[in-house]
């Protein structure tokens, strides 16, 4: 399994993927509202290659995350992962488990079809064996997310954010040559070029500002909010692509929000 991006000409982001190698083919799993995009890209670059795009609609994925994750996937598929190397796989009848740690955390990813993986979930829930496993909801997965800063395609991000930008290196090759966007990363990379770049942000006081405020430094706007979650070890954290020039931990910041002005610091990236 390896972190995968989509980009453009000048290596802007169209989409962030994992891609698992298979027998005959490669599988992708995309979120799916950044497929349609992705699959159009991909197609106009398809000259003279016999390619094939099968979206499996009747497949699904449960991720299985946190420290007792092994003992998870133990109860629920019969097979213990705890020997399995990050970003590898192994096949156990109709499922795919990979290591695959999304956000730092120990975790493994299940892809089969979706009247297993719903059957999977639910003996998961019910603590098989004994390993507790609880399900969460989308709010809740951002949490994880924020803290350990991951940009989420479309989001943190627009169509003119750079790859480096939004801190995507560990699923950029600064060795491979001849891919899309890879002159824009190479020369970025050898002469610095990136001036704005994603870092977190710790917000004072207990309430948190709206989505898509600005922020600003000794009277300059330097980036817009774009995350926000409120962390139980962090307090009012968030995200946001900022000019370089509020790139130093520590920095204070202003943001102004519809929902009034709130003060923050720059954080690096994972929080803590």
């Amino acid at each position: 399994v390896a972190p995968a991006l989509i980009l453009t000409e000048r290596a802007h982001l169209i989409a962030d993927f994992f891609l698992y190698a298979e027998p005959d083919a490669l599988l992708i799993e995309i979120e799916r509202a950044l497929w349609p995009a992705a699959r159009e890209h991909l197609e106009r670059l398809l000259v003279a290659d016999d390619v094939e795009f099968e979206t499996l609609g009747d497949w699904g994925l449960l991720d299985c995350a946190g420290p007792r994750a092994a003992r998870v996937v133990t109860a629920i598929a019969g097979i213990d992962p705890s020997e399995l190397a990050q970003w590898r796989q192994l096949r156990v009848g109709d499922l795919r488990i990979a290591n695959l740690p999304r956000y730092g955390a120990s975790a493994y990813s299940i892809i089969a079809p979706i009247s297993i993986i719903e059957d999977l979930a639910a003996r998961a829930t019910s603590a098989a064996d004994g390993a507790e496993a609880i399900a969460i909801s989308p709010a809740a997965r951002e949490l994880p997310r924020v803290e350990n800063g991951r940009v989420r395609i479309g989001i943190d991000t627009d169509e003119k954010t750079l790859a480096l930008e939004a801190r995507l290196d560990y699923a950029i090759s600064f060795s491979k040559g001849c891919y899309v966007g890879q002159e824009t990363i190479e020369r970025a990379t050898a002469r610095g070029g990136v001036k704005k770049r994603l870092f977190g942000l710790s917000i004072k006081g207990d309430r948190a500002p709206s989505v898509g405020a600005s922020i600003g430094l000794g009277g300059k706007a330097v980036g817009h909010l774009s995350s926000i979650v409120k962390s139980p070890r962090f307090g009012v954290i968030g995200l946001a692509i900022m000019h370089q020039s509020a790139w130093t931990a520590g920095t204070l910041v202003t943001i102004n929000a519809e929902n009034g002005e709130f003060s923050a610091t720059v954080s690096e990236l994972p929080f803590g």
